[in-house]
């Protein structure tokens, strides 16, 4: 049985929307949506860590996690709500389970190890749910155990197409979601190859750009 996304929505380039009983974003930039819980930011370049999107996301309840330097620079724009990760910190917040993994770059310098950008397992309603962030594919996704992976396809600051499909065989999620193509680098075509390349061996559902979130069932 392939786990059901139906609460999974792409809301562009890295930002993702995981909505159930709670409401949680990774990485929102430039988007709109429903009041968050949680916001997961992975690293603390402009597309990943936006403070105006976080603030306009942000209710009186919202917890945010955040590499390092991001919270650093979230608590500098006045949000006291922050928590800093480490990769290997397993936390729950809201009753969501929230680990945190490396994610960085093997084969260019955009993302260096020593910089300890994150990505995140989030388990929520049992469903659990990787967010790679801007990352190659790296060993230590052999290690990882999650439903669902968002995985960058796009190359020129993460891996490729043909790299994403190493890590989805590596992760083996009931399925994989790509990501990190069509708003500053990549395209759909990106996507459906990662798709078309991992065609009976891996599922890979190829979200649709969502502008407008539906409202809550």
């Amino acid at each position: 049985m392939t786990a059901k996304t139906d609460g999974l929505f792409w809301l562009g380039h890295d930002s993702v929307l995981f909505r159930g009983s709670r409401t949680v974003y990774f990485d929102p930039w430039e988007v709109n949506g429903p009041t968050a819980d949680l916001i997961c930011v992975t690293h603390d370049h402009y597309d990943h860590l936006d403070p105006a999107t976080i603030q306009a996301l942000s209710g009186p309840r919202t917890k945010i996690v955040a590499d390092a330097s991001s919270a650093a620079k979230l608590k500098a724009e006045g949000l006291d709500n922050v928590i800093a990760m480490e990769s290997g910190d397993v936390i729950e917040v809201l009753g969501v389970r929230i680990q945190a993994v490396p994610s960085y770059n093997t084969n260019k310098d955009f993302h260096p190890k020593a910089k300890h950008n994150l990505g995140y397992v989030v388990t929520m309603d049992d469903l659990s749910v990787y967010h790679a962030g801007d990352t190659d594919f790296i060993p230590e996704m052999a290690d990882l155990k999650a439903q669902v992976a968002f995985l960058p396809v796009s190359g020129t600051y993460v891996m490729t197409a043909d790299e994403a499909v190493r890590a989805a065989l590596a992760i083996k999620p009931e399925v994989a979601v790509p990501m990190h193509y069509g708003k500053i680098v990549g395209d759909e075509g990106m996507a459906e190859k990662f798709a078309a390349d991992l065609k009976g061996r891996v599922a890979v559902e190829i979200k649709p750009l969502t502008r407008v979130v539906p409202p809550a069932v």
